[in-house]
């Protein structure tokens, strides 16, 4: 898609989407059709630095039930380098206090104008109850440890930039899968891509049953160092476990802390991503979060890319 025909009306017919609730539903071709958008509209906003006025008179809306930074932050940014308006919700002091239904208070941004919804939520599911009592668009950005489509869409866009590839590549997702809402992501779309997925850490946060989606299962990161092309490292989410999964952090960033040793025994071309917050010292050091291996802040500004595609696309379809 060339930049001279980005507007509302060129989102192409086999685009039909309104909603984007998962990367488990979505094609392969879905998928390469973002990622594609992603990459045309990072190079028509000069690195997503600049304004391409093609959503101008729609809105978009933030529900954010869950802390966040970088996900609240790159979703109203990439609604406004597209020209659309934006409004942030807060569930602290809102009507939800006062007894308002979560459905009747979306309803009601919805009445003023609002195009589509970005919501997070630490209900799995969230999103999907949304979709079916909205009619503007909505857009899954986290709901509990079930998904988080933007967070995978711009992790495969920043492995796709370095590689040129997904195919083939075998990506290991580090660290509290049990807990987290990206591996999920991830996997869903590394896999229909034709990557090799493996899920690493400990036995009480990646279990067997993961191999039911097809990946591979390991508990010594170590073992598997050598044959990984991309490395994931994943936060430990202390604030969603009721107990703690290991005796100690000090023996979990032993176990599988990514350091300078460990990247002296790695290829000499792997990849290191982490979608943030890192806790530096714990899954990664400072020395491989700030190395040359590293595309974390890649990833940030692929994220702007990816949402940018994916706002543009869907409220194309709805206009449509």
């Amino acid at each position: 898609m060339s930049t001279d025909l980005i507007d509302i009306a060129a989102v192409p017919e086999a685009w039909t989407r309104t909603h984007l609730l998962d990367l488990e539903s979505l094609s392969a071709e879905e998928l390469t059709l973002i990622l594609d958008t992603a990459e045309t509209l990072r190079e028509a906003t000069d690195g997503c630095s600049r304004k391409v006025s093609v959503l101008n008179g729609y809105t978009m809306a933030n529900l954010f039930f869950e802390n966040s930074t970088r996900t609240r932050t790159s979703f109203g940014l990439a609604a406004r380098r597209l020209g659309a308006d934006t409004v942030d919700f807060s569930s602290s002091g809102s009507s939800l206090s006062k007894g308002e239904t979560f459905i009747d208070t979306a309803k009601n941004i919805e009445a003023m104008g609002v195009d589509a919804v970005v919501v997070r939520h630490h209900t799995p599911g969230t999103a999907y109850l949304l979709s079916q009592n909205l009619k503007c668009s909505v857009i899954n950005a986290g709901d509990g440890a079930h998904e988080h489509p933007t967070q995978g869409l711009l992790d495969i866009l920043t492995i796709r930039q370095q590689r040129n590839r997904i195919e083939g590549l075998t990506v290991a997702l580090v660290g509290d899968i049990s807990h987290s809402r990206t591996a999920r992501s991830n996997i869903w779309g590394l896999k229909k891509l034709g990557a090799h997925v493996i899920v690493c850490g400990p036995s009480t946060l990646v279990s067997r049953r993961w191999e039911e989606l097809g990946v591979e299962v390991a508990y010594n990161l170590d073992d598997i160092l050598p044959r990984c092309d991309v490395l994931n490292i994943l936060r430990i989410q202390f604030e969603r476990q009721a107990m703690r999964p290991f005796p100690s952090v000090r023996e979990y960033a032993h176990l599988y802390a990514m350091n300078g040793e460990r990247m002296r025994r790695s290829k000499k071309d792997i990849l290191i991503m982490a979608p943030g917050p890192i806790n530096r010292g714990v899954e990664l050091t400072p020395e491989v979060a700030d190395g040359p291996h590293s595309v974390i802040l890649h990833q940030v500004t692929n994220g702007l890319a990816v949402r940018m595609a994916v706002l543009w696309l869907l409220l194309g379809a709805a206009n449509r």
